[in-house]
Formats: structure tokens, C-alpha cells, sequence
């Protein structure tokens, strides 16, 4: 509907202000990158300290009142996710980097993830071959958070993703002892 996408364009709006201010602010030397802002800069080239953001990770799933959404911010040096925090303001949790959250054990039958929108089509492949029943969810955020939670053990995706989406929420995944990497197993870079 229309007036709960404006609702989610202004909440994107307010959050990015919020985040680009504070973080500019405290660390005026670092680079920002933010899903609202204009990418000028090349962030594959960029090393040293950038601060990657996603003031409101699913817009769709916040302008629907929904809970599975998310606001991320991770700080990257030379590449690697070092800090991030990811904040699930629906539900009241904020997962971060400072304090990692402790894992709980996993559920004897996996649960994984997936995409509520647009699921991959290798989904019941994978799905199949872990034995895991799949759990439709919104945000990459989200997603991943469920995971350090332990709402779920798997989060597969193919692609299409930015830094913003996954920055923050690898960080604090890598924080809490999880695997994050690329299919092939290589290291994701930011």
C-alpha cells in the first residue's frame, strides 16, 4: 500500500540522517558507505576505514509492521568486517560485536532461512540434502540474526546482496564463533 511505502522510504530517510551524522561526527577521517547515499566511491578499491550502513534493512517488511527487519552498521578495515551491530528495533535486540552473543546449541532437524520474496531456486535442493525445513523470512538482517540467535542454523544465499546488506550482520556472526563466507569458502571482503 501506498502510504506504508512511504512510511518505509521515510523511516530510510530519518535512519540513514541519523547514522551519516553521528557517524561523521565521532569519526570524521573514516569513509561512509550507506544504501541511501550516492556511491561515488568505488568500495572494492578502498581500504583503511569505512563504515558500511543500512539504516533500514526491509523496508518492505517494516512498512507491513512485520518483525523481521533490521538496521546494520559495521565498520570495515582494510576489508574486513571488524565491528558491526545489528539492531532488530521490532523486537527490542540489538546484536553486536562488543558483547557477541552466545550461541545456543542447534535444533537436531536445521532450520534454514530463506528468502520470503524471492527464495533461490536451489532452496529444495539444499534443503533437501541438510534435511532442514525452511523458515520464510525478510531481511538479510534478519535472516542472519535468526541464525546467531539460534532461530535457525543456515542461511544460504545466491547472490544479489551489497556490502550493507551483510556487512554488519557477518560481523557480529564471525563475533559469535558462526562460518560466514562466500559458496567457494573465501573470506568475504567489504
Amino acid at each position: 500500500s501506498e502510504p506504508g511505502r512511504s512510511l518505509g522510504n521515510e523511516g530510510d530517510r530519518i535512519s540513514h540522517q541519523l547514522l551519516m551524522g553521528r557517524i561523521a561526527d565521532r569519526f570524521p577521517e573514516d569513509r561512509i558507505r550507506s544504501e541511501e547515499a550516492e556511491q561515488a566511491e568505488d568500495l572494492h578499491s578502498a581500504f583503511g576505514r569505512v563504515w558500511i550502513i543500512d539504516p533500514l534493512d526491509g523496508t518492505r517488511e517494516s512498512s507491513e509492521g512485520r518483525e523481521d527487519w533490521a538496521v546494520h552498521v559495521a565498520l570495515a578495515i582494510d576489508g574486513e568486517p571488524c565491528v558491526g551491530a545489528v539492531a532488530l528495533p521490532a523486537m527490542g535486540v540489538v546484536l553486536g560485536t562488543g558483547v557477541p552473543p552466545v550461541l545456543s546449541a542447534p535444533a537436531a532437524v536445521p532450520r534454514m532461512v530463506v528468502s520470503r520474496s524471492r527464495p533461490p531456486a536451489f532452496v529444495p535442493f539444499v534443503a533437501e540434502r541438510l534435511g532442514a525445513t525452511t523458515v520464510p523470512m525478510g531481511s538479510a538482517g534478519a535472516k542472519i540474526a535468526a541464525v546467531i540467535l539460534g532461530l535457525a542454523e543456515v542461511y544460504v544465499h545466491a547472490g544479489g546482496q551489497y556490502e550493507w546488506d551483510s556487512a554488519a550482520p557477518v560481523a557480529v556472526a564471525l563475533a559469535s564463533g558462526l562460518h560466514a563466507s562466500r559458496l567457494d569458502g573465501s573470506a568475504l571482503r567489504y
